[in-house]
């Protein structure tokens, strides 16, 4: 930034120990620390507000070329096209509410890549079985 070389750097040393002096030398380097702190926090400040105008700024050209497309795109589109997207069978067939009770439901997608609610059915009875079954061990019941 000010391109100050060791030779420049070691000529302030130098003069700032003879004209402050040995003794002085630490509050005169907590003072300079001090306005350098200062001066940081200033200049940071002022460019994060530089920052946020820029950034302003932008914000309202991209504005206002997206307001521009969109006449644009507005102009070259007939009125028809742009209404409301008509309903499904699908959307008016089982509304959200209407969910059956005390099955599970299984939410699958089917070939046409439609949500589609299908109950899943009831397990069924364990029928006896007409296997022999093994010995229980003594203790031991079914």
């Amino acid at each position: 930034m000010f391109d100050i070389g060791a030779l420049e750097l070691l000529m302030i040393v130098v003069v700032a120990i003879i004209v402050i002096g040995p003794k002085d030398m630490p509050a005169a380097l907590r003072v300079a620390g001090r306005w350098i702190g200062k001066l940081r926090r200033a200049s940071a400040q002022f460019r994060s507000g530089f920052d946020s105008i820029v950034r302003e700024a932008e914000m309202e050209d991209m504005e206002k070329k997206w307001k521009e497309q969109n006449a644009k795109i507005m102009a070259e589109t007939p009125s028809g096209e742009m209404g409301p997207l008509p309903e499904s069978e699908a959307d008016v067939a089982m509304p959200v509410e209407e969910k059956p009770s005390g099955k599970p439901v299984d939410l699958t997608m089917d070939a046409n890549a439609e949500a589609s609610i299908n109950v899943a059915p009831e397990p069924p009875e364990k029928a006896p079985r007409d296997e022999p079954m093994l010995p229980l061990e003594s203790g031991e019941k079914s």
